[in-house]
C-alpha cells in the first residue's frame, strides 16, 4: 500500500492558504442595515437610515426601485425621496451626487463605514405603495428601501421604531435573534434585498389573529373599521388555504401573513413569497361581497405557488431599475384568476351552476370585446407595463386583459386535460409538474420555450399550434367542441341588435366616455369628451338620450347637438347594428361525459 502522507502536506498548505484568504475576504464583506422611523406621522414621511459598513472603492451607488414586483408598471418611487445625506464613521459629511433618476452616488474613498439618511413621502394607500398618517403606517418595501448597487444579495437587519401611538408591527420578516435594546424598537432580519422588500409591513394598532391551516401558522393583521367577524374569518380563510394547498400538494411556508386594509373602495391584492396585502371594502364581509373577499384571499394565496415559485425566469431575481418583460402573465395572473373561482367551488362556496355562470361571464366578456380580436394575450402580457396599467378611452378597442383571457385559457386547458386523460388528470397536475420540474429541482423559473416544452410533454402532443393560435394570435377556440368533451354545453346566443357605439355618463349632462371602433358613432365623428346637449332638436340629459337611442332601429337617422372644447356643433348620425358574440354554458346531465364534468366541478373540502 502506498503511503500518501508526505504527498498530502503541500495540498494541505494550499488548502490552508485558500481558507485563510476566504476568511480574510469574508471578514471584509460589506454589511447593510436599515432603520425605519416615523416621528411625525401627520407629515406622511418615513425616515430611513442605511448603515453600510466595510465599504471599498471610490464611490457607493444607492438606488431606489422604479416598480413593485407583482404590479407591472414603472411607478418612479424616487419621486417621493427628499434630500439624501451621507456621513462617514466620524460624522463627516460625504458628497452625494445624483447620477440618474433613481441613483445617488456617494464618494467614499478612504471611508470604512457610511451612514445614509433620507425621507420618503408616503401618502398613497394601495397594496403596492406606502402610506403613513396618524392612524397607521404601511410599508411596501420597494417604495421605501434603497439598495446598494451590486449588493442586492447581501442580508442584514431592519430596526423599526414605531411612533409612540403605534403598538403593533405585522410583517412576514423574521425577528432578529440579537434584537436591539432601544426602547420601543423591534429588529428584523432579511436574507437579501429581494427578501426585505417582499415582506410588507403594517405598523399601528391593527387587529391581529392567528389560525393554523395545512400545517402552517397564518397571521392576519386587519387595519381599519369593518363589519368583519374574526371567528368566521378564521374558519373560512382556513378552508380557502387548505383547498388551495391541495392543488400542489404541499405548502412551502412555515408561516404566512395576511395584511388586510379595510377602506372605502377596495383595490384588490398583491402577492408575496409568504405574505399578501389585501385592500377590501370595509363593509364587504357579508353576502356576495364576502364571497368576493374570499375569492381575493384565494387568488393572492394561490400566488404563493403560481408567480412566486412557479414563474417565468424573468420574475426573480428582479431588476428594480426597469421593466421586467415576460409574455407569460396570462399564466401567472390568468391561471391564478381561474383558480380563485375554482377554489371557491372546490371549497363549497359556489354551487355547480354558480361556478358555470362565472366561467360563462368570463367567456362572454372576453369574446364580446373588440380588443380580443386585436391584441393576443401574449402581447397583453408583454405590454402590461405600457398598456395594462395605463388604460385610456380607446383601450377597450385595442386590448384584452391577460387576467380574463388567461382565466378563460385556463378553463380551456383544464377541459382538454380532463378529457384527454379521462378524468384522471387536470390542470392541477400540470401545475404540480411545473412546480417540481423548475422550482423544486432547478430552483428557478422557466423560459417561454421551456414552458411550451413542459406543456407538450404533459399533454403528450405538440402544443405549439395551440399556443400560436390562441396565445400569440387572436383566434377563437371551438368552445362548444372543447367543453362538450367534459359534459358541458356551450351554445352560441349572439344576435344582431341596433347599436350606435357610444358610451357616456348618465348623470346630468351626458359626456361621451368611449367610442367603439368601426361603429356608427365613430363613422359620424362623435368624439370622446363631447358634451351632448341635444337630440333631434331637443335638449337632453343622460336619461333622455338613453331612451331616445333605445327607440331607434337600424338605419334611422338623427342629429346630435354637442359642445366640443366649448365649440357648438351639430353631428348627423344614423343607428347601426352589431352582433356581439355571446354564449350560454350549461351542464349536460345526459351527456356520456357527465363523470368528467363531475370531476371538474368536484368539492374537496366541507
Amino acid at each position: 500500500m502506498l503511503n500518501n502522507t508526505e504527498n498530502q502536506k503541500p495540498i494541505m498548505k494550499i488548502f490552508l492558504v485558500i481558507l485563510f484568504a476566504f476568511i480574510s475576504i469574508s471578514s471584509q464583506a460589506i454589511s447593510i442595515d436599515y432603520a425605519l422611523k416615523m416621528p411625525k406621522p401627520q407629515n406622511h414621511y418615513f425616515e430611513v437610515e442605511m448603515k453600510v459598513n466595510k465599504v471599498s472603492g471610490k464611490f457607493l451607488d444607492i438606488k431606489m426601485p422604479v416598480w413593485s414586483p407583482g404590479s407591472y408598471m414603472v411607478r418612479e418611487f424616487s419621486k417621493n425621496v427628499n434630500l439624501v445625506k451621507a456621513k462617514d464613521e466620524k460624522g463627516n459629511k460625504l458628497d452625494v451626487v445624483k447620477t440618474s433618476k433613481n441613483t445617488w452616488r456617494i464618494h467614499v474613498k478612504g471611508v470604512n463605514d457610511v451612514k445614509i439618511n433620507y425621507e420618503v413621502y408616503s401618502f398613497e394607500l394601495s397594496v403596492r405603495t406606502s402610506f403613513l398618517d396618524q392612524s397607521h403606517g404601511f410599508v411596501s418595501g420597494s417604495s421605501i428601501f434603497m439598495y446598494v448597487e451590486g449588493e442586492k444579495e447581501t442580508g442584514g437587519k431592519l430596526d423599526i421604531y414605531p411612533h409612540e401611538d403605534f403598538n403593533v408591527i405585522s410583517t412576514a420578516l423574521p425577528k432578529a435573534k440579537d434584537s436591539i435594546r432601544y426602547e420601543n424598537a423591534k429588529t428584523y432580519a432579511f436574507i437579501n434585498y429581494d427578501h426585505l422588500v417582499d415582506c410588507p409591513i403594517e405598523i399601528g394598532n391593527q387587529d391581529v389573529f392567528d389560525f393554523t391551516a395545512a400545517g402552517v401558522k397564518h397571521t392576519v393583521a386587519i387595519y381599519g373599521v369593518g363589519n368583519y367577524d374574526i371567528e368566521k374569518l378564521k374558519k373560512d380563510m382556513k378552508r380557502v388555504v387548505e383547498t388551495a394547498t391541495a392543488v400542489i400538494g404541499e405548502n412551502p411556508n412555515k408561516n404566512y401573513t395576511f395584511i388586510i386594509h379595510n377602506v372605502t373602495d377596495g383595490q384588490g391584492g398583491l402577492e408575496h413569497m409568504n405574505s399578501s396585502t389585501l385592500s377590501v371594502s370595509r363593509w364587504g364581509y357579508q353576502g356576495k361581497d364576502y364571497l368576493d373577499f374570499l375569492s381575493l384571499v384565494a387568488h393572492e394565496y394561490f400566488h404563493l405557488w403560481n408567480v412566486k415559485r412557479i414563474r417565468p425566469i424573468e420574475l426573480g431575481p428582479f431588476n428594480y431599475d426597469q421593466e421586467n418583460y415576460t409574455s407569460l402573465l396570462w399564466v401567472m395572473e390568468g391561471f391564478t384568476s381561474y383558480y380563485d373561482e375554482l377554489l371557491m367551488r372546490r371549497a363549497g362556496y359556489l354551487t355547480e351552476q354558480e361556478y358555470i355562470q362565472k366561467i360563462n361571464s368570463i367567456l362572454n366578456y372576453v369574446e364580446g370585446s373588440e380588443g380580443s380580436r386585436v391584441q393576443p394575450v401574449a402581447h397583453a402580457s408583454f405590454d402590461a407595463w405600457i398598456k395594462g396599467y395605463r388604460p385610456n378611452e380607446n383601450s377597450a378597442n385595442t386590448t384584452m386583459t391577460y387576467y380574463s383571457r388567461g382565466q378563460l385559457i385556463g378553463a380551456v386547458l383544464d377541459a382538454k386535460i380532463i378529457a384527454k386523460y379521462e378524468g384522471t388528470k387536470s390542470l392541477d397536475d400540470f401545475m404540480r409538474m411545473l412546480y417540481v420540474r423548475f422550482y423544486k429541482h432547478k430552483g428557478r423559473g422557466f423560459t417561454e420555450d421551456e414552458f411550451e416544452e413542459a406543456l407538450s410533454d404533459f399533454m403528450g402532443e405538440d402544443m405549439k399550434p395551440f399556443l400560436l393560435n390562441y396565445i400569440f394570435d387572436t383566434k377563437v377556440p371551438n368552445y362548444k367542441e372543447i367543453f362538450n368533451e367534459i359534459g358541458v354545453n356551450v351554445d352560441y346566443t349572439g344576435v344582431k341588435k341596433p347599436y350606435f357605439g357610444m358610451s357616456y355618463s348618465k348623470d346630468g349632462t351626458p359626456i361621451v366616455k368611449s367610442i367603439r371602433t368601426n361603429s356608427e358613432a365613430e363613422n359620424a365623428g362623435v368624439s370622446v369628451n363631447d358634451e351632448i346637449i341635444g337630440f333631434n332638436g331637443f335638449r337632453v340629459d343622460g336619461g333622455a338620450i338613453e331612451g331616445s337611442l333605445a327607440a331607434l332601429k337600424k338605419g334611422d337617422e338623427f342629429n346630435l347637438f354637442v359642445s366640443r372644447d366649448q365649440i357648438l356643433m351639430e353631428i348627423v348620425c344614423k343607428m347601426g347594428e352589431i352582433e356581439i358574440p355571446a354564449y350560454k354554458m350549461s351542464i349536460n346531465s345526459s351527456s356520456t361525459n357527465t363523470q368528467y364534468c363531475t370531476y371538474w366541478l368536484r368539492t374537496i373540502t366541507k
